[in-house]
């Protein structure tokens, strides 16, 4: 393996935020308390409003002013990763553009959904928002969600970018992953997307995870991925083991349905969300809560 040519914004753990919600609008005392929260407890990166921040459903001047807190909030502490990506590649670029010029430390960019892109559009499309701004890029392929894969074909194109450094990978597709792994070693980085994966795509030489547990557990996240730097895979693989029925209610309805939840049911902050996501069905929140019992966190 060669060395990696590109400067990573983060390695290890950086949780993907849930944004908390009161009385219709965005509750910046509940943000602010969580974010010096999970910084408190060791996490290495913040991606805000990004799937588990609802991003989907916030208006533009909300998106644009999580981010602006967001940067003022943490202080340097740790990066501040913005969720930018669109189906609309002009919105895509108006929006990073101002992630960069607030200050957000790097984009994490959705494949666009719906559309359909093809190979060739996604190029185009990722390169086009790269060359319009200045900050390193994660992308972000979770096929569940946008209906397209990114195919090796197009990470190989994409990983010429100077500044397109990273992908979060939520496909579940160890065999996809490794063979990104094994043909970009010294141009991709690899982030888990599925907090389920965390050990074995940090054993294919994975920089961390962008992970909905550490919502919750953001300690325990960090010591997983630290584990595997240190090349214990033991230890790594017995906390994975043992959060797996944690990690399984994170996921047990669509996310972040259940981790606004369990971020209700331990205090951090209220559990609404906006349609067209709605509360749990009370068995499956009785399970979350179970787990969550069980993890000593309620």
């Amino acid at each position: 393996m060669g060395v990696f040519q590109k400067n990573l914004v983060f390695e290890g753990a950086a949780t993907a935020l849930v944004t908390p919600f009161k009385n219709g609008g965005v509750d910046y005392d509940a943000f602010g308390r969580l974010i010096d929260w999970q910084i408190a407890g060791g996490i290495d990166a913040l991606v805000i409003a990004g799937t588990t921040g609802e991003g989907s459903t916030l208006t533009d001047e909300e998106h644009r002013e999580v981010l602006r807190y967001s940067v003022e909030k943490a202080a340097g502490r740790v990066p501040i990763i913005a969720g930018t990506g669109s189906n609309d590649t002009d919105y895509a670029i108006s929006l990073s553009r101002y992630a960069c010029e607030v200050g957000c430390d790097a984009l994490l960019l959705v494949s666009p959904y719906y559309n359909k892109a093809t190979p060739k559009g996604l190029v185009k499309s990722f390169l086009a928002i790269a060359d319009a701004t200045d900050k390193p890029i994660i992308l972000y392929n979770v096929p569940s969600r946008t209906g397209v894969s990114i195919p090796l074909k197009v990470y190989k194109e994409l990983a010429k970018h100077e500044r397109i450094v990273a992908t979060k990978e939520a496909s579940g597709n160890l065999s996809a992953i490794a063979e990104i792994r094994a043909e970009l070693t010294d141009t991709l980085a690899v982030y888990s997307g599925n907090d389920d994966q965390i050990v074995p795509i940090m054993s294919l030489g994975g920089s961390g995870v962008i992970s909905v547990l550490s919502n919750v557990m953001p300690k325990e996240t960090h010591d997983m991925c630290r584990y595997c730097f240190e090349g214990d895979y033991k230890s790594a693989a017995e906390l994975q083991l043992r959060l797996l029925k944690l990690i399984n209610a994170l996921f047990i309805e669509v996310n972040p349905i259940p981790v606004k939840t369990a971020c209700g049911m331990m205090g951090l902050c209220s559990d609404d969300m906006r349609l067209p996501l709605c509360e749990m069905e009370e068995a499956n929140r009785a399970v979350l809560a179970e787990a969550l019992r069980g993890a000593g966190l309620i």
